[in-house]
């Protein structure tokens, strides 16, 4: 049985996630109280329906105060060699006090703290939510995700069964528009050849067959490569042994259109002809 935890921070997209593993067929229950955790789970593992075999819950702070609840929970599971993956959705405190702003909605924690500003609850959850973000087996960044690419992270991550093992995101962005927050290891390109002052290629993307014979045609470039998939392929076997079940690695260009896309590209071929999991995303390439 596949039994996934989603929770993190209000306004960062849990129920886009939801609904999406709910789209590839998962079982979904939104705001369960973290006290049936472990009931729920027994139920699913015990019944004869198969549609109850792939589960998502998502459990977070509109439960009220229940994280002592949560973390009895937890170590029920892992007592019982009860099987679970925690998906953490975060974003930058600014972002979630827009998204705030247009959707003219209350903070769960507004209500609990009696004259206290949307500002202030969402720091207080950014610091109560620290402790399940460490034991997150997944995060994703949505600071800068549409509606749209959250959709197609979450499918990709769970289109297959996640108990099949360790994953690789290849994530390209630009750092003009902000670092990925969940990424584990970060690769700044800039020091390579930029297309973007070739006027034939300035307006095409590292999809482009033009784009990617540039980057890789000049000698610093296949060095770098060479340095980085050795890099790569050491540490690779040493985060499986650490027990991570995803590996977010992000290659960063100036706009997230040229360079990085060559590279993230390149790296998740790599992988796939290693015969490793992995999944590649492009957050920035259609910015303008």
């Amino acid at each position: 049985m596949e039994f996934v935890i989603i929770t993190g921070l209000s306004g960062a997209g849990k129920s886009h996630a939801l609904r999406s593993l709910e789209d590839i067929g998962f079982y979904c229950v939104d705001n369960l109280p973290p006290a049936l955790l472990t009931t729920f789970w027994d139920l699913c593992e015990k019944t004869s329906d198969t549609r109850m075999k792939r589960v998502a819950v998502v459990v977070d702070i509109r439960t009220g105060e229940v994280f002592d609840d949560l973390f009895a929970e937890l170590k029920k599971f892992h007592h019982d060699g009860k099987k679970y993956k925690i998906l953490f959705l975060d974003a930058k405190s600014d972002v979630l006090l827009i998204r705030y702003k247009e959707t003219r909605r209350k903070h769960p924690l507004s209500e609990s703290f009696e004259g206290s500003t949307t500002e202030e609850a969402v720091m207080l959850e950014k610091e109560l939510m620290k402790p399940f973000k460490a034991r997150a087996d997944y995060i994703i960044d949505t600071t800068y995700m549409s509606p749209k690419q959250l959709k197609e992270r979450v499918t990709t991550m769970f289109s297959d069964d996640s108990d099949e093992g360790f994953i690789v995101t290849c994530l390209s962005f630009g750092f003009k528009y902000g670092i990925p927050l969940e990424a584990d290891l970060l690769f700044d390109v800039r020091c390579l050849p930029n297309p973007y002052y070739v006027k034939e290629l300035k307006e095409l993307t590292g999809l482009d067959e033009s784009v990617r014979e540039y980057v890789l045609k000049f000698p610093e470039t296949q060095e770098y490569i060479q340095k980085l998939l050795s890099l790569l392929d050491y540490s690779l076997p040493l985060y499986k042994e650490e027990g991570k079940s995803e590996l977010v690695i992000a290659v960063g260009c100036t706009g997230g259109k040229h360079r990085s896309v060559t590279l993230a590209r390149l790296l998740n071929s790599h992988f796939i002809e290693l015969g490793q999991k992995s999944n590649l995303h492009h957050r920035d390439i259609w910015k303008a």
